[in-house]
C-alpha cells in the first residue's frame, strides 16, 4: 500500500510540529503539502522538509485549494479555531479524512452541524486532536479505571499549568484553549458527559494584566455522579506541568508526577520541567499521528470523534458564561441518540 499523502493547512507552532513528525517519525504518510497565510514561513517549511524527505513539498496559498487537491488524501488541520467550520465542511466535501487540532470549531451550533454533516455521509472522516487520550500515563489510568480494580470512580482532579502566554491573552481564552483539555479527559475518563460547570476566578496573578482572571478552577458535574475538578494556570511562571488523579471507592491513581530523573543533593530534590506542551506531550502527538494515519488506511477514525469536538464546544460555551457570571451553568447538550441515531 502506498503512503498517506497528507497535507497541512497551517504552519505555525503546531503545524510545524506535524510536518517534522510526518516526516522524521511516521510510517506509512508523506508529507506532500502545506498552507498558511505566512507564505514565507510555508515555503521556507516545505523546502526543509520536502529536501529532508526526496520528495517535494507543494505550497497552497488556500486552504480550501489544498484541502480538494487530488495528490491529498488527507489533511490535518491546525489553523486558528475560527478557520475549522469551512475547511472541515470542505473536507467532508471531498471526502477528506481529517485530523483536526482542537477546538473542533468555535462554538457549539457550528459544532453541531459539523457532526450532523458527517453522520449525513454514513462515515466518520473526523478526529481531534485530543492527544491526551494517547499520552501512555493517561492511557494507563484509563485502562486501570476501566479494568475496575479500585472501583467506580468518584472524583478526577486535575492541575494544568503553562509557564507564560503571550500579550492579548483573554480570560475566556483559558476556558477554550487550555481547560478544553480536561473537559475532554473528564468525559473520556470518567465515561460520562458533563451536565453543568461552574469556573471560579480565584485572586489572579500579578504577572496578569488588569480584568484578566489567571487562575481559574472549574469544577464539572457529570451525567453519572461522579465530579471533577481543574486548576488552569497558564502564567505559572516556572514550567508546564500537568497533572491527574482519579479517586475511586477502592483507591486512588496520580500521573503526570514526573516520569524524568528524581534528584536528591545539596539539601535540595528536584528533577527537569518541560517547557511547554510540545515537550510534556510529544510521545502522545507521535502516536495519535501513527494510530491516525493507519485508521486512515483502514476507513477508520481513532481518537476522539467529531461529536467529542461538539461536547467539549458545549461544555467550554457553558464555562464561558460561569466565567462571567460566577455561577453553575447547564451544559446545553444536544441528544447523541438523536443526532447519531
Amino acid at each position: 500500500m502506498s503512503d498517506l499523502r497528507i497535507g497541512i493547512v497551517g504552519v505555525g507552532a503546531m503545524g510545524a510540529d506535524h510536518a517534522e513528525r510526518i516526516v522524521r517519525h511516521i510510517s506509512g504518510a508523506r508529507l506532500v503539502a502545506v498552507s498558511d497565510p505566512d507564505t514565507a514561513r510555508a515555503e521556507e517549511l516545505a523546502a526543509r522538509w520536502g529536501a529532508a524527505a526526496n520528495g517535494a513539498v507543494r505550497v497552497i496559498a488556500d486552504p480550501l485549494e489544498l484541502i480538494g487537491a487530488r495528490e491529498v488524501d488527507a489533511v490535518i488541520l491546525a489553523s486558528p479555531g475560527f478557520a475549522h467550520a469551512e475547511q472541515l465542511f470542505a473536507c467532508l466535501e471531498h471526502g477528506k479524512p481529517v485530523l483536526c487540532e482542537k477546538p473542533l470549531t468555535m462554538d457549539a451550533a457550528s459544532s453541531l452541524q459539523v457532526v450532523e454533516a458527517e453522520h449525513k455521509l454514513g462515515r466518520q472522516l473526523i478526529q481531534v486532536g485530543f492527544m491526551r487520550r494517547f499520552d501512555p500515563e493517561y492511557a494507563a489510568l484509563k485502562q486501570l479505571l476501566d479494568s475496575g480494580e479500585l472501583g467506580r470512580p468518584l472524583l478526577l482532579h486535575n492541575v494544568h499549568r503553562n509557564k507564560a502566554n503571550g500579550p492579548g491573552f483573554r480570560s475566556e481564552m483559558i476556558v477554550r484553549d487550555s481547560m478544553v483539555h480536561e473537559v475532554d479527559v473528564a468525559r473520556w475518563l470518567l465515561d460520562s458527559e458533563i451536565t453543568r460547570i461552574t469556573v471560579h476566578r480565584p485572586k489572579p496573578t500579578a504577572a496578569v494584566p488588569e480584568g484578566v482572571f489567571d487562575p481559574q478552577f472549574a469544577v464539572f458535574e457529570m451525567a453519572n455522579g461522579a465530579m471533577a475538578d481543574v486548576e488552569v494556570f497558564v502564567n505559572f511562571q516556572v514550567g508546564y506541568e500537568v497533572r491527574c488523579e482519579a479517586v475511586a471507592e477502592r483507591g486512588s491513581a496520580t500521573i503526570g508526577l514526573g516520569s524524568g530523573v528524581l534528584t536528591r543533593a545539596a539539601g535540595q530534590w528536584g528533577g527537569a520541567m518541560p517547557a511547554d506542551f510540545r515537550v510534556r506531550f510529544d510521545r502522545a502527538y507521535d502516536i495519535e499521528v501513527q494510530r491516525w494515519v493507519e485508521a486512515v488506511g483502514r476507513g477508520e477514525i481513532d481518537g476522539p470523534s467529531a461529536w467529542d469536538g461538539y461536547a467539549a464546544a458545549a461544555v467550554c460555551e457553558a464555562g464561558v458564561a460561569s466565567l462571567t457570571t460566577g455561577q453553575p451553568v447547564t451544559v446545553d447538550l444536544a441528544d447523541r441518540q438523536a443526532v447519531l441515531g
